[in-house]
Parts: structure tokens; sequence; C-alpha cells
């Protein structure tokens, strides 16, 4: 609802009555001064088709082919062209602040063992031992899917720490994978001194499963005030834009014990923290898209801490607040809807919770668009808006979703595609201004002329000619050029109901009236100097020559629009100017009087529409 297919709906509604009712008060006219009904009524027939604006039904689909177009040469593939629409009246962006925000390369960087903390390159054995147990917490040998298990496992090997360190002849025997709702990972293995089994994960999810903590002394009980010692720990670590895992062991009795309801009873060890640098462009992306007036919503799954310091960093939070997964469980959908303007940040949400946050904004009437790249987050980006899988490494299920699939995974090529949305808007407002407002042009000049002389100055090959050359190459040109001059803080002004509403009505009677006085003008004022077709092809040449002055004005940067008005001018040239082609669509070849009253007419109608226009393409230009 409400884009450009309904847009153009409307404006049909309007220039078919408006066509017909231009060849009736021709038509009138002539019966009035008693001129041959015949030719009268064919003259009237021809003014109300050509005014007709053809080329209406295919500028929106040339403008998302031509905006899909250059998407692909910045990585971002559309599936359809008409979601350009979808893209450019997205107010709010979902997304993961990991890979999109950040450079996507996970490091080891901190240890702690929950009483003293320090970089990796300062470990000692106490520290060591934290690092390799969160090893024998990862998924067996060979390439880790987690960018997390990742990050520990390189980290580990980069220190020469193995998973045998301190567990002589450690061999894992299963494992319980990491998923969102579990939080963790779990591994079963044995070692010389029997089986143990190892886990690391989210730290609020791993502390409330452990009972004790192991000291210099030995495994000490873990009681209320420890466990908010380590909570202090985990955020003091999370608001220094870490994300922070626990990691925890205890001696297992046999396999049995691999079972999400017996992972209990663990003695912690201590915290990993791992960090993501986050990108020198990502910063300038964000401020470009919320100038453009779309607003930065995180929705991750990290520590509420990390999430706030990377958001804090890039400046998204805006006086809003962070909230958490099991915050948000405890919430009805109108208390949600009530919360959701206050809430920049949403941490530790499962993929159920995102579909819910995705569609709580949808409720409250914002256009979403949401990113993400794995199997979990295809039912969000499904039911968005506008779903992005994110990288060359989406999975299947998410590229599925997704309307658009951004070959890498940056923000900054999100963000081009929400601004390439909102631009075409501009294109498609500026491509329907050419053609309604010079075919408005003709019938205001037409029907001028015809009440004042008695006959219309264009007959109906003149009237086809003036479509063919002002309305067929110069509008798809602008159509298909990208808008130049428009800065975020100007595309937060474009969008269906401002692109295609008064804005578009202000330049269609702009262009109308210019062209109609040009025209006029250059009629009237070779009147006294020749036959009634010299004054007529002047009034032709500078109709014509009016509309492309301001398809130039207007698309000056891009050479595809400078070649389709040369093209139109040089042909109306050659057939003005060429014995028997002028004859053919009832003109006369033109003398430098005749060509300077027209040319002059339409400069000077150009430049009152450069002086009179507020349209933000213009002012670029």
């Amino acid at each position: 609802p409400g884009g450009v297919e309904a847009r153009l709906r409307t404006l049909t509604r309007v220039t078919l009555p408006l066509s017909l009712g231009a060849g009736v008060v021709l038509f009138g006219n002539a019966v009035v001064r008693r001129r041959p009904l015949v030719p009268a009524f064919g003259t009237a027939v021809n003014l109300a088709v050509a005014a007709i604006p053809e080329g209406l039904p295919f500028v929106a689909t040339v403008a998302e082919l031509a905006a899909a177009r250059r998407l692909s040469a910045r990585g971002a593939l559309v599936r359809k062209p008409a979601t350009l629409e979808a893209l450019g009246r997205v107010d709010v962006l979902c997304f993961d602040k990991t890979g999109t925000l950040t450079e996507g390369r996970i490091s080891l960087r901190r240890v702690s063992n929950g009483s003293r903390d320090a970089a990796v390159e300062d470990l000692d054995p106490v520290l060591r031992a934290v690092v390799a147990a969160a090893v024998r917490a990862s998924p067996g040998d060979g390439p880790q899917p987690h960018p997390t298990d990742r990050a520990v496992v390189d980290g580990a090997r980069a220190l020469g720490i193995a998973a045998v360190e301190g567990r002589a002849g450690w061999r894992p025997l299963d494992d319980l994978p990491f998923e969102p709702g579990r939080a963790y990972h779990a591994v079963l293995g044995e070692d010389d001194g029997g089986v143990c089994l190892s886990v690391k994960g989210a730290p609020e999810v791993v502390l409330e499963r452990t009972t004790t903590w192991r000291r210099a002394g030995g495994p000490v009980p873990l009681g209320p005030a420890d466990r908010q010692r380590l909570t202090d720990v985990t955020d003091r670590l999370a608001r220094r834009g870490y994300r922070v895992l626990a990691v925890a062991e205890r001696s297992a009795r046999s396999r049995d014990d691999l079972d999400q309801s017996r992972v209990d009873r663990l003695e912690l060890l201590g915290l990993l923290g791992l960090a993501d640098t986050v990108r020198p462009t990502s910063a300038a992306a964000v401020r470009a898209l919320q100038q453009a007036g779309v607003e930065i919503v995180m929705v991750t799954g990290d520590h509420p801490g990390t999430a706030e310091a990377i958001a804090a960093e890039l400046g998204t939070l805006n006086g809003r607040r962070v909230m958490t997964g099991p915050e948000l469980d405890t919430l009805g959908d109108d208390e949600l809807a009530t919360q959701l303007p206050e809430v920049g940040v949403f941490a530790r949400v499962t993929p159920g919770q995102k579909v819910r946050i995705v569609q709580g904004l949808r409720r409250a009437g914002r256009t979403v668009a949401v990113t993400g790249d794995g199997a979990n987050d295809a039912a969000a980006i499904r039911i968005a808006d506008v779903g992005l899988a994110l990288g060359e490494h989406a999975t299947a299920a998410a590229r599925e979703a997704a309307d658009v699939v951004v070959t890498d995974d940056r923000i900054e090529t999100t963000g081009a595609a929400i601004l390439e949305g909102r631009a075409m808007w501009a294109s498609v407002r500026d491509a329907l201004a050419i053609l309604l407002g010079g075919n408005l042009g003709e019938i205001l000049f037409t029907l001028g002329a015809a009440l004042v002389g008695g006959d219309s100055p264009l007959s109906t090959r003149q009237l086809l000619l003036v479509n063919l050359l002002t309305d067929v190459l110069p509008s798809m040109a602008v159509a298909l050029r990208p808008p130049p001059g428009l800065t975020p803080d100007v595309l937060a002004a474009e969008g269906p109901s401002s692109s295609l509403g008064s804005a578009l009505t202000r330049d269609i009677v702009l262009r109308a009236v210019v062209t109609a006085g040009a025209a006029t003008t250059a009629w009237r004022l070779a009147r006294p100097l020749g036959t009634q077709a010299h004054t007529n092809t002047v009034g032709l040449v500078a109709l014509v020559s009016a509309q492309l002055g301001q398809t130039l004005v207007m698309g000056w940067r891009s050479p595809l629009v400078i070649g389709a008005v040369a093209v139109s001018f040089l042909a109306l040239g050659a057939i003005i100017m060429t014995p028997g082609v002028s004859q053919f669509f009832g003109c006369r070849p033109l003398g430098p009087v005749g060509w300077t009253l027209a040319l002059g007419a339409a400069a000077g109608g150009t430049a009152a529409a450069v002086v009179g226009s507020r349209s933000p393409a213009v002012h670029a230009t």
C-alpha cells in the first residue's frame, strides 16, 4: 500500500479524465467557431490520446531495475526489483553486531579466573588452565564452524596451549552442540584420570549450573557473594567491549552425564574475554542511515554489556536502553509495544524472541529490515518487510528467506541498499514529472493557442512527435540514472508519500506551466512574422526544447541523460530542417529568427524552472 503501483493508479485516474476533457474542450472550441467537424473531431481525439503518458507504466520498473543493477555491482543481490520500493520505505534496521559492524574476526584477548585477569600475552599457569579447559569444551579437531569456537581454538594454538594441558591423555568422546536456547557447548571426554565434562558458554547460564569455584587452595563452595563477584567481573569485561565466556568442568561417571538435564554441579575455572574490533567505516555507515531517518536496533545473542558497549561506540543508543531476552519474555504484546521505542539494544535474545521483536515493530507501523546469516535467523528475515541475508557464508535457509542477499556482511553494503531504495523514489518522481508535466504542458499550450487562434497549433503527427522526442528517451534516461547530490539527510525526505505526493505534484505543475509558457511565448511572438504553419513550427520547437532543457538541468551529471537529450534535439532539428520530412509532420523549415525565438523562449522557461523549483535534486545540481 502506498507504493509506486498504487500512486500510478491514482495518477492515471487523474490524467485520463484530464486528457479526455482537453479533447472535449478542443472539439467544443471548433464547434463554436464553426470549423469543419470531421478534422476538428480528429484533432480532439488525437490530443486526448497523445496527452496520455504512454511511458507511465514503465517508469517505476525501469528505475527499480537500474537501482538493482547498481546494487549488484556493490555486492547486494536483489531477488525482485520491486523490493527496492520496500527498501526505500525502511525506517528500522535490526541487525546483529557480529560481522555487520565489526571486522568479523573474533580473537581471544583476556583471561580471568575470577580473582584476576590478564592479557593473553601474560598468562600464568592458572590462567593457562582456563584456556586449556575452554579448548576441551570446544568441538573436536578440524575447522571450527562457529566463530567463537574458532577464536578460542586459534588463540590457544597461538599460545601453545593444548587440550591435554592439565588433562594427560585427553580425548573427546561426545559433545552437546551449542544452540542459542542452550547458550553453552558441552564436551564429554576422558583422560588418564577418568571421564570429564567440560563446558563453556554464556556466564549467566554456566554460573547457574556451577556449585564450586576453583581457587589456589582447591575448589570452594560458590556462595551468593562469590556469584555476585563473578557477575561484576563479567559485566566489567563486557562493558569494555569483550564477549565473555565462562568455563567450567567436573568429573563424570558415564556418557549419560552428557544430557542437558545433567549438566550441573560444575566447578568454575574462569572467564574468557573475546573481542571483535569495530570497523572504522561502520560508524560512518550508521550515521548515514540515521541521517536518512533509519533507526538502528541491535538484536543480538551477546552479553548486554558487550552489546551496549558496541552500541555506545557507534552512537546507536541515542538515550535508549538495553533489554534482555528474559526481560522480553515477561512482557505481553501490548507492554512490549509501549516499550519498543525506548529500546536500542536487545541482548541475549533467541531466534523466537527476534521474531517477536520484528512483529512488534511492524504492528507499530514501522517498516522493518532484518539482517541475518543463520538458519535460526530465517523466520525473522522472512516476516520482515525486507529480509537481508548477510555474507557469502549465509545458510541456504537464510538466503531462501531473504529479499536481498548481501555478498559481504558489512553494514556499509546494507546501508547502500537502503539508501539506493530511497534514491529510487527520487528517480521515479523526476521521471514522472517529465512525463506528466510535459504532457500537461502540451495540453495547456494546445488549448490556449486554440482558444486564441481558433485552430489547434499542433497536428496529430506533431503531437505524436512531441511525445516521441520528450517522453521516451529522456524520461527513461532519468529513471535509469543514479540521482545526483542526494545526501543521506536529503534522502530522509524521500519515500512513497513524500516523493510521489506533494513534491511530485509541485514538480508536475511547475514543468507544465514552464513548458506551456515557453511554447506560448514563442508562438505569440512568431505570429506577426510568418504563416500559420511557420508560427506553429516555432511553437513546436519551443515546446520540445523547453522540456528537453528542463530534463537536461535535472540530469546534467548523467552521460545517459545528456545523450538522450542530445539525440532528441538533433532529431527535432533534422525533422524541422529536412524538406519533405518537415512537410510530412506539418512543419516548415525555420530561419535564424524562428530558431532564435523558439530557443530563446525555451531557455527562458528553463531558467525560470531552475529558479522556481525547490526539488532536492535541482538544488543539489
